[in-house]
C-alpha cells in the first residue's frame, strides 16, 4: 500500500498546503491544484486497468481517500476517482456525487468546486452540469442543488447498494483522515501551550479527554478500512458500518479538539478550523448516522442468523 500512499501524500503536502485550502474557500481557482492531481494518474486509481486505468483494489483506494481527509483538500478527488470507476467514458475535470429525487433540494458536497455532478435518482446514473448555490457555511465548498424532473439522458445503472453506498464509504475515510490530522494536532498544541508553569497536556483531566479522543479516532479508521475492505461496490452493512462509526465520532472529535485549543481554535488564521468543519460537513454528507443506522438495524433484523454468522458473512466474506 505504501507504494502508491507515500508518493500521493508527499504530492497533497506540496498541492494542498493550508494555504492553498483558504484561497480555494475564498472564491480563488482550483485549477492549479487539480492539473496536478490529473497529471499525476491518481484519478484514475479505480478504473480497470483494460480501460487504462490503475485497478487498485478499493482497500489501497481508501488510504488514498484518507489522505485527502488529513490534507484538506477543497476538491471532490474521491467522487471523481468513482465516477471515472462507474462511467466508460467520464468527462474533464472535477466530478462531485449527489443521490435525489426530483423536486427535493440536496446539499452537494463540493458542489461550488465541481464542474459536473454524477447524480443518482431512481437507481438510474445522470450525469449533469455542476449548478447550484452556497449553502451560506463560511468556508462551505459544498452547494444545494435541485432537479425538478429526471434528466433525459441517462448514463447507466447505479450500482448495486446506489451511489450513496459508494459515497458513504468515501465520507468515511475523509472523516477518518482529517481526524487523524486532528489528533496529531491538538495532541502537538497540548505539548507545547504552557499553563501555570507546565503544559496543559500534563493536566490529568485533559490527557482522558484525549485518550477518548485517540479512540475515537482509530475506530473511524477501523470503521472506513472495514467499509472499504470487500467488494466494489461495498455491502449495505459495509457502508453503513463505516459511516455511522465514523459520522457518530466526527462530532465528539471535533468538540475535543476546540475544548482543548481553546479561542484560538475557531479563529480563522488558525488550522484547526479547516478540519473541524469538515468532520461537520462529512458527518451529515450522504446520510448521518441514524440514517445509516436505521438501515443497519433494519438489515439485521430480516436476517435470521445469528449475530456472530451474520457479521462473518456480511464484512468479512470478501475481505
Amino acid at each position: 500500500m505504501s507504494e502508491f500512499l507515500e508518493p500521493f501524500e508527499r504530492m497533497l503536502e506540496s498541492l494542498s498546503p493550508p494555504a492553498a485550502v483558504r484561497a480555494v474557500e475564498a472564491g480563488g481557482s482550483a485549477d492549479a491544484l487539480w492539473d496536478g492531481l490529473a497529471e499525476s494518474g491518481f484519478l484514475d486509481a479505480l478504473v480497470p486497468e483494460e480501460r487504462g486505468g490503475a485497478g487498485l483494489p478499493l482497500a489501497e483506494v481508501g488510504a488514498l481517500w484518507q489522505a485527502l481527509g488529513r490534507h484538506a483538500v477543497p476538491l471532490p478527488v474521491g467522487e471523481t476517482m468513482l465516477a471515472r470507476a462507474l462511467l466508460a467514458d467520464a468527462p474533464d475535470g472535477p466530478i462531485a456525487l449527489a443521490t435525489a429525487k426530483p423536486g427535493i433540494g440536496v446539499v452537494v458536497p463540493f458542489g461550488r468546486v465541481a464542474r459536473h455532478v454524477l447524480l443518482d435518482i431512481d437507481d438510474r446514473l445522470h450525469l449533469v452540469e455542476a449548478a447550484g448555490e452556497p449553502t451560506g457555511v463560511p468556508g462551505s465548498l459544498a452547494a444545494r442543488m435541485r432537479w425538478d424532473a429526471v434528466p433525459a439522458a441517462s448514463v447507466g445503472a447505479a450500482p448495486a447498494g446506489g451511489l450513496r453506498a459508494l459515497a458513504a464509504i468515501l465520507r468515511a475515510a475523509l472523516i477518518a483522515g482529517a481526524a487523524d490530522r486532528l489528533t496529531a494536532m491538538t495532541a502537538a498544541y497540548a505539548g507545547e501551550r504552557v499553563q501555570f508553569g507546565k503544559p496543559i497536556g500534563k493536566q490529568q483531566a485533559l490527557q482522558q479527554q484525549m485518550a477518548v479522543m485517540a479512540e475515537d479516532m482509530v475506530a473511524c479508521r477501523i470503521a472506513a478500512q472495514l467499509g472499504c475492505a470487500g467488494a466494489f461496490p461495498p455491502s449495505l452493512a459495509a457502508a453503513a458500518t463505516a459511516k455511522s462509526v465514523t459520522s457518530a465520532a466526527a462530532a465528539r472529535i471535533a468538540a475535543t479538539a476546540h475544548a482543548v485549543h481553546g479561542a484560538i481554535g475557531i479563529s480563522e488564521e488558525y488550522d484547526l478550523q479547516l478540519f473541524t468543519r469538515r468532520l461537520h460537513e462529512g458527518r451529515l454528507a450522504d446520510g448521518s448516522e441514524s440514517y445509516w443506522n436505521r438501515l443497519l438495524g433494519a438489515a439485521r433484523l430480516a436476517d435470521a442468523r445469528g449475530s456472530v454468522d451474520y457479521v462473518r458473512e456480511m464484512f468479512f466474506q470478501d475481505s
